[in-house]
């Protein structure tokens, strides 16, 4: 059974929603930071720190995309985003599914992903083992 992890925007949040575009440029930015990253390290840390590469097809329209491994260790995670009802209106999310056939590998770069957007976006993050992490200001 797939699993999935819910970034929500909530009061208090960078953003109140995102579009796919979005979504990828975030994506990108976090990419170009390893890349950063590795230069200072002396290494290709890039291929290392995210070894995906950003995949869409027709069906997924305007939400949702995956991410394809570059290797044998990771195969897929898919990233979509959107809405449900709530009490003071509707609250967006990013939703990240880690299909059935995903790898521990898979799981370990979403648990981080996941984290990075959660903590760019000040966004509440349900993980995958259910816990709840919070990004955003509170009082």
């Amino acid at each position: 059974m797939a699993q999935s992890a819910y970034i929500k925007f909530v009061k208090g949040s960078a953003v109140s929603s995102l579009t796919l575009e979005d979504l990828e440029q975030h994506l990108l930015s976090y990419k170009e930071q390893l890349a950063r990253t590795g230069q200072q390290l002396g290494w290709s840390y890039e291929n290392a720190g995210f070894p995906y590469s950003i995949e869409k097809k027709a069906e997924g329209g305007d939400r949702w995309f995956y991410l394809k491994g570059q290797d044998s260790s990771y195969r897929y995670i898919v990233l979509g985003l959107g809405k449900e009802a709530a009490e003071d209106g509707d609250v967006h999310y990013v939703q990240v599914v880690l299909p059935d056939d995903a790898t521990h590998g898979d799981k370990g770069k979403a648990n981080e992903l996941c984290r990075h957007l959660g903590r760019k976006l000040q966004g509440e993050l349900h993980m995958f083992n259910g816990r709840v992490m919070y990004f955003y200001p509170r009082k």
